[in-house]
């Protein structure tokens, strides 16, 4: 095999040992990338940091997700449950109760993004802060493109009205 070739068509690793996320394999077919695309979207990282606490039934899981669709949280749960990192406990009772909670593998994702959501919660303030003036900042500059816009107008109007 040569030197930079991958080990087989499925391969998503980098040939070189120290790779950077830029450079993992885009495929489709790509289970890393397949795997972080899972795990990392805003539903799954909130039902994730939810049933750290405690297991959950469906209807509390909807509750406590804000904006999230009947539909979503389904897809989202059937993913995670797939993946095993959530277990699905149906109790023979009228009506069926259905609880869910993080596997033992689910709980080690927790432990890795516990961070992130820690260090969310502690910057949020400061993130909010910054799109307002990133907005204040984008809105004058429309302004001003605007204003330049009309003033550009105005001449040309008086040089054709000559």
């Amino acid at each position: 095999m040569e030197d930079g070739t991958s080990r087989s068509l499925s391969y998503c690793g980098d040939t070189d040992a120290e790779h950077e996320a830029r450079q993992w394999d885009t495929r489709a077919d790509c289970e890393v990338r397949q795997i972080l695309d899972r795990i990392a979207d805003k539903w799954s990282l909130l039902v994730i940091a939810l049933l750290d606490q405690c297991p959950m039934r469906f209807t509390e899981l909807r509750r406590e997700v804000d904006g999230i669709s009947q539909r979503m949280l389904s897809k989202t749960l059937r993913c995670l449950e797939r993946d095993g990192l959530v277990s699905r406990t149906v109790h023979a009772t009228v009506p069926p109760r259905v609880d869910y909670a993080l596997t033992p593998m689910g709980q080690t994702l927790h432990a890795t993004i516990r961070p992130l959501v820690t260090w969310t919660e502690e910057h949020q303030r400061q993130i909010a802060e910054a799109r307002d003036a990133y907005d204040r900042r984008v809105a004058a500059e429309k302004e001003t493109a605007a204003r330049e816009a009309a003033e550009r107008d105005a001449i040309a109007r008086r040089v054709l009205a000559r």
